[in-house]
């Protein structure tokens, strides 16, 4: 797999993560969904201008974007952004399902 076509993965599972789709992350960038679809498919590669964009929006350091192999330090970081997201129940609900899980 090419370079492009990891990077473009990458943000498109950091975009996911966020529960943005690709319209929402396109004008928060000013940029067209367009864009980001190649991108994120790895028809494009963007600039260095674009990467600073994608990183500020998204919340990550420009070295994070090039992160191709998910570790446990990205998935309690994933884990961390979708329970920012989630109301007071669902954090109690998950939080039960965990204990349950590890115990």
């Amino acid at each position: 797999m090419k370079t492009n076509e990891l990077l473009g993965g990458r943000i498109r599972e950091l975009r996911r993560n966020r529960r943005l789709s690709q319209e929402q992350l396109a004008e928060r960038m000013d940029i067209s969904a367009k864009y980001v679809s190649q991108v994120e498919t790895g028809v494009r590669s963007p600039s260095l201008d674009a990467l600073e964009k994608f990183a500020m929006v998204l919340d990550v350091q420009i070295q994070d974007l090039f992160e191709f192999h998910p570790d446990a330090d990205s998935a309690l970081e994933n884990i961390g952004i979708l329970l920012k997201s989630a109301s007071e129940e669902q954090r109690r609900t998950i939080l039960r399902i965990i204990r349950v899980l590890l115990s």
